[in-house]
């Protein structure tokens, strides 16, 4: 964990690992939190400290403390206590934090969190603080990842899609073109998977097997006008559609044009884009998030090209979605909500900010912002630009976020995965159990 106190010349920036969250809980309360969570403040000067949570990695503590440093220049009386964990613990320890009445002021989140905190009236309706935290520049489409039963809860950090990640060089090896990406279909997708599997070396695929939630329900989308879920919270896909899924990928394993379960199996437990076999330059197609395509180049070394998904024209609806790569929320205990409105403001709504931060958490969200580091942003951050430019006004604005519940889906379809690929159960007997296991965890 890495612990930031706000000014001082004793502010530490060096991460240290904090083996539990019962120890992270003692730490906090050294520091002086109350029952209500959040930071603390000095009666004697005036001055309000706030704590603001996030995941990540050494790269992005530096920056986020620089815009941090920026943030107090402009607000002396605020102090922020930075609070640094990895991924793999973050959430777990935001669950103890909330469920002991102490979770940071400002709360980065992503995915289905947003509803799965708001449900839980652990978010504050940000249109209590709104005179201090403007929208009007800020993605619509963004924006709804955090809207929920007439709710703003959250404030996207930036842009991304899901879409194909391509490897040129592989194609070229393959002796295989690139597919018009515009009119291609999931057969298309199959036959030029089998057709790299066919002409490359042993251990490279046509195809690495990426099938998560994010992908199911864009297939679903794309066959039925359903995703996962209803806008009630509850179950939308078909079994019929996650067993023709599952068939699909079955198929592809058994001719090759996949990997075998082993190594799928294994690399779905890699978070690091460097572990991806697209990472490794061993696949010539892989579905993931636009803005992991610097990450991917830098790892492959190649010139890897995003494109939209197969079926996208062929469809009942559009599968792609434009989504918040991460979002800021303020926890309801705050003591100092609107300080911590206050920095998620200049966060995502100042080119200052932005100097420092830049495309680290997707694209800024706010329109100024973005055309205003445009002209500074890298080759690879540019081609994540460019391609969501290209496909904004195509894709599906009816994004769904999953209930209560719904995050437990990552594990649940991984597991199920697995079981499909090693032969275990069926394609049909799997997509009956994706809904019923996903019934089981939101009800």
């Amino acid at each position: 964990m890495v612990h930031i106190v706000g000014k001082g010349a004793a502010r530490s920036r060096r991460p240290a690992v904090v083996a539990t969250a019962a120890v992270t809980l003692l730490f906090v309360a050294a520091c002086g939190s109350d029952d209500n969570g959040g930071g603390g403040d000095d009666e004697a000067t005036g001055d309000v400290s706030i704590r603001f949570a996030w995941w990540g990695n050494p790269e992005r503590d530096e920056i986020t403390n620089q815009a941090i440093e920026a943030f107090e220049a402009e607000h002396p009386n605020i102090d922020v206590e930075g609070d640094s964990i990895d991924f793999d613990g973050y959430f777990d320890r935001l669950a103890t934090e909330v469920a002991a009445g102490n979770a940071p002021d400002v709360i980065t989140l992503g995915g289905a969190y947003p509803r799965e905190y708001g449900d839980r009236g652990a978010l504050l309706d940000l249109s209590e603080v709104e005179e201090h935290l403007p929208t009007d520049n800020i993605d619509e489409a963004a924006l709804s990842n955090g809207f929920f039963s007439g709710v703003q809860y959250s404030i996207p950090t930036g842009v991304n899609t899901y879409a194909m990640v391509v490897n040129p060089d592989v194609f070229s090896e393959a002796g295989v073109p690139l597919p018009d990406d515009e009119t291609w279909t999931w057969d298309d997708y199959v036959r030029i998977a089998e057709e790299i599997s066919a002409n490359t070396p042993d251990g490279t695929y046509g195809a690495a097997d990426r099938t998560a939630p994010d992908l199911i329900d864009l297939y679903s989308r794309q066959n039925t006008g359903d995703g996962l879920y209803t806008e009630d919270g509850q179950i939308a896909i078909a079994a019929e559609t996650a067993a023709e899924w599952w068939q699909l990928t079955t198929d592809m394993m058994e001719s090759g044009a996949t990997p075998p379960a082993s190594i799928t199996s294994e690399l779905a437990g890699q978070p690091g884009p460097e572990q991806t076999l697209m990472g490794q330059g061993l696949a010539g197609m892989q579905f993931d998030w636009s803005n992991q395509l610097p990450a991917l180049r830098s790892a492959s070394g190649a010139d890897l090209q995003l494109m939209r998904a197969p079926g996208e024209s062929h469809g009942v609806a559009s599968g792609m979605w434009l989504q918040a790569s991460q979002s800021y929320g303020i926890y309801s205990g705050s003591d100092h909500p609107e300080e911590a409105a206050q920095l998620i403001d200049f966060l995502v709504n100042h080119e200052e900010a932005a100097q420092f931060i830049k495309a680290d958490r997707g694209l800024p969200a706010n329109s100024e912002v973005l055309a205003a580091i445009t002209p500074e942003l890298d080759d690879d951050t540019a081609a994540q630009a460019e391609f969501i430019a290209e496909v904004e006004g195509e894709v599906n604005p009816d994004l769904i976020i999953g209930p209560e519940g719904s995050t437990e889906s990552v594990g649940i379809v991984q597991r199920l995965n697995d079981e499909v690929l090693f032969g275990r159960i069926t394609p049909e007997e799997a997509g009956q159990r994706l809904v019923d296991e996903l019934n089981a965890a939101i009800s």
